[in-house]
């Protein structure tokens, strides 16, 4: 566990204000998240003088040297060798035999294909890329318009940090000290609440406004195919799953195995070749490159934040206003909506996690409800302006203009916002796997 509670505080002054506001500053202005982070940091335990400031150099390469840790750089190659090999069509071929015989049969199948995703690549906007490219056209096609379209795919594509396994639930584990494979095991009827609602929501508006009228019948001879036709595409994530919930592999060592299947199934199936390679590993490591230094700068920050008593401070602060635990997980709840709203879900929870932990459990909240609850509500941020990593993704994919496509996402984040409150309120659905 990264992150433990101070057994004192500092007097709140400029020495603990001016860095916070500096890293406030620095992100408004487009300074990288690690730069800010790492900045606040020196200035808060060199003003503060509560701890030295040699601590984060020893923070920062002892928070990073986590076997855990390494399952996120190799999630991620999962994701993008399946795009390379193509297997992530089959999925979408299994999804849309699945529920093409539907009124909005296609929609549906892409909302399963971007469930079908997650369980790979535990990343949204991988996912959202990957389905966007694959979906979007045929949604035009079968009469949505471009804008709705991008915003299905943006809306179900969120369901890649609450499906397991989960970039955002290892980080969050990583964190609190929360087993990941227990995140993974709790996640699994949130996870799929989400993407039915999406699902349900989407076919509701379709009632509404019929854009889609699928006219094609549910064929189990058409939906065996699909599924033969994508066995090696199954094969991965029920290795992944299969081993993490049977014990046999941490998820750690399932996402390497992974890696191993695709990138051989690639080439026995002939999709993949040995030139492929280094450009698919060049792809992944930018997109680590963007989340690794991100956590590796926010743990020396969330110690110092930790070390100051700023957690206490938040608690005494909340406790005095109500006593009230219904109250209190609300006020927790629209902090992380806000807040996933304007930041990643991977910087919010290592910043944010450490600092209302605390409070969850004065309330008596469960170690894994409230991480499911966090995670959750972080999820709905990536449809969200004024950051909505999703609706940049697809917009820079479809070209539509993102405040469209914000708007045909709000009856999505409406549904995700009433999963999220029910989730919150009642444990049962995060518990129950694990108890």
């Amino acid at each position: 566990m990264l992150y433990a509670a101070p057994e004192a505080a500092v007097d709140w002054g400029w020495e603990i204000t001016a860095p916070l506001v500096l890293i406030v500053v620095l992100l408004g202005l487009g300074v990288p998240m690690w730069v800010a982070m790492g900045i606040g940091s020196v200035l808060l335990l060199a003003f503060t003088g509560t701890l030295p400031v040699a601590l984060i150099g020893e923070s920062l390469f002892e928070g990073m040297d986590a076997f855990a840790l390494i399952a996120v750089p190799l999630f991620i190659l999962t994701g993008d060798a399946l795009v390379r090999t193509g297997l992530s069509n089959r999925l979408l071929d299994i999804a849309a035999a699945t529920t093409g015989s539907l009124r909005a049969g296609f929609g549906s199948a892409t909302v399963l294909g971007c469930g079908f995703f997650s369980c790979i690549s535990g990343s949204d906007a991988a996912g959202c890329a990957a389905v966007g490219r694959m979906t979007v056209d045929r949604l035009v096609e079968s009469g949505y318009p471009k804008a709705y379209a991008s915003a299905l795919v943006a809306s179900g594509a969120c369901t890649g940090i609450l499906i397991p396994p989960s970039i955002a639930y290892i980080v969050i584990g990583l964190v609190l000290g929360v087993p990941s494979a227990t995140l993974f095991t709790a996640a699994i009827i949130p996870g799929i609440m989400v993407l039915g609602t999406i699902m349900l929501s989407n076919a509701a508006l379709n009632r509404v406004y019929g854009y889609e009228n699928s006219t094609t019948k549910f064929s189990f001879y058409v939906w065996r195919n699909a599924i033969w036709d994508g066995k090696y595409a199954l094969l991965v994530p029920l290795i992944i799953l299969g081993g993490i919930y049977s014990g046999i592999f941490t998820p750690t060592e399932a996402a390497a195995i992974a890696v191993v299947t695709t990138i051989f199934i690639g080439f026995a199936i002939g999709t993949l070749k040995p030139g492929d390679l280094p450009e698919m590993l060049i792809s992944s490591a930018k997109v680590n490159g963007v989340i690794l230094p991100t956590v590796a700068l926010s743990l020396p920050l969330a110690e110092a934040i930790g070390a100051i008593g700023i957690p206490q401070a938040i608690i005494e602060s909340m406790l005095s206003l109500t006593e009230n635990r219904a109250i209190i997980i609300l006020l927790m709840m629209m902090i992380f909506i806000v807040a996933g709203c304007v930041m990643e879900a991977v910087p919010n929870i290592v910043l944010i996690a450490p600092v209302l932990f605390p409070l969850a459990n004065e309330i008596g909240m469960d170690d894994i409800h409230f991480c499911i609850m966090m995670v959750t509500s972080l999820g709905i941020g990536f449809v969200t302006p004024p950051i909505g990593l999703n609706l940049f993704v697809i917009t820079g994919i479809t070209g539509e203009p993102i405040m469209k496509v914000a708007t045909y996402a709000a009856p999505f984040v409406l549904a995700m916002l009433v999963v999220a409150f029910i989730l919150a309120y009642v444990p049962w659905f995060s518990m129950v796997l694990i108890s």
